[in-house]
């Protein structure tokens, strides 16, 4: 076995397909022999894991993680834990990457493993979490349950969230992975309805814009991969209304508020409001989130969960470190309006977001808008 990884290790940089490579590890973890593949991973991160722009490289071994982690069996998870938390190929964003795979691959059960044997704490949160967003009562889970309700990790960022879903987290769309790549449905963009929003003419309150930086940052949270890793625009504003905002006249509010998004939207460009339920809001931030835009693969649904709870607190008003339990009070308390508009600043390809909550008292509104294109 050590020759025929050494071989492949050798010969993959003159490879000009790798799917051979592909076939090899696919017939050794058919015949049960899963350490073949984590053996030649790490063999090959050794060599060449710092070669990122080598594409072989990176073909070959996103295969070998996909077929350990996606191949049901509790050995194959004992072998893609081994892999990723081998001195050569450690990291947070592949713990997070990781934890995604085998929730969406392997039996709870069979992950009990992660938590008893080689794993970084990193890879535990995450897959905590990915197994909650799956449905899974992680807290009376053998093997798993232990480390999940101990306090010992309430430091990690992820310790903010519960262990148990939302009702308004019962959406959440989640990839769906395969040895050869994965899919997801997205939820926003041109496919949503685009009839014009009736403007209604009624008076608007005047509104004092009372952004700040620190919340710009938090309400961002869910979109800001969209800018840091891909082609996407941002704005994230806050408005104190002089009087309580009428739900009915948010899109007449929308329009005088100055906002850059929607610069010649009611005129030349058409205008489309409707009121959401605060379970598709939080969709919405959740799919941007943990997916990403057009040029990049998100946060995962670990830390997506984590982001789309952080912008939805910020666009309802919440403070700072309140519970999850609070904040969706709060959220629940606002009325959201989704919204889209034909204007220049929206890209119109498939990633567009405008969400509007209109805080309890009626006196402050928050909008993000996102936009991303390939």
């Amino acid at each position: 076995m050590v020759d025929r990884i050494q071989k492949i290790v050798t010969e993959l940089p003159d490879l000009t397909d790798v799917t051979g490579v592909w076939a090899v590890a696919d017939s050794r973890v058919a015949q049960g022999d899963a350490a073949f593949a984590a053996d030649l991973g790490i063999a090959l991160a050794r060599k060449y894991g710092s070669s990122k722009q080598m594409w072989q490289y990176r073909s070959a071994f996103d295969h070998l993680l996909r077929l350990l982690a996606t191949t049901a069996g509790p050995d194959n998870v004992i072998q893609a834990l081994r892999l990723v938390s081998s001195a050569e190929v450690a990291g947070k964003k592949l713990d997070r990457y990781t934890a995604s795979l085998l929730a969406s691959g392997q039996e709870a059960t069979h992950l009990a493993a992660a938590f008893t044997g080689r794993a970084s704490e990193e890879l535990r949160a995450c897959l905590v979490q990915e197994l909650i967003l799956r449905g899974v009562a992680v807290e009376e889970t053998p093997g798993i349950a232990g480390w999940a309700t101990s306090p010992h990790w309430n430091h990690h960022p992820l310790g903010w969230l519960p262990r148990t879903l939302s009702e308004l987290e019962a959406s959440a769309d989640l990839p769906s992975y395969s040895i050869h790549g994965s899919s997801h449905t997205m939820p926003y963009g041109p496919s949503e309805s685009r009839e014009l929003a009736v403007i209604s003419g009624a008076r608007v309150p005047s509104a004092e814009e009372t952004t700040t930086r620190a919340v710009a940052t938090a309400m961002s949270k869910a979109v800001a991969n969209w800018a840091e890793e891909s082609n996407g625009r941002i704005e994230a504003r806050v408005f104190d209304l002089a009087d309580p905002l009428d739900a009915a006249s948010v899109p007449d509010a929308l329009l005088m508020l100055g906002l850059e998004c929607l610069h010649g939207a009611g005129k030349r460009a058409a205008l489309s409001v409707a009121v959401h339920p605060p379970a598709r809001a939080w969709q919405v931030l959740f799919a941007a989130a943990s997916t990403g835009g057009a040029y990049n693969s998100g946060a995962y649904g670990a830390y997506g969960r984590l982001a789309a709870w952080q912008s939805l607190a910020a666009l309802a008003g919440s403070p700072e470190g309140d519970p999850v339990d609070d904040v969706e009070a709060r959220v629940r308390d606002c009325i959201w309006h989704g919204f889209s508009a034909d204007t220049t600043w929206f890209e119109r390809v498939a990633w567009d977001i405008g969400l509007a909550a209109l805080a309890p008292g009626h006196r402050c509104l928050a909008v993000l808008a996102a936009t991303d294109t390939d």
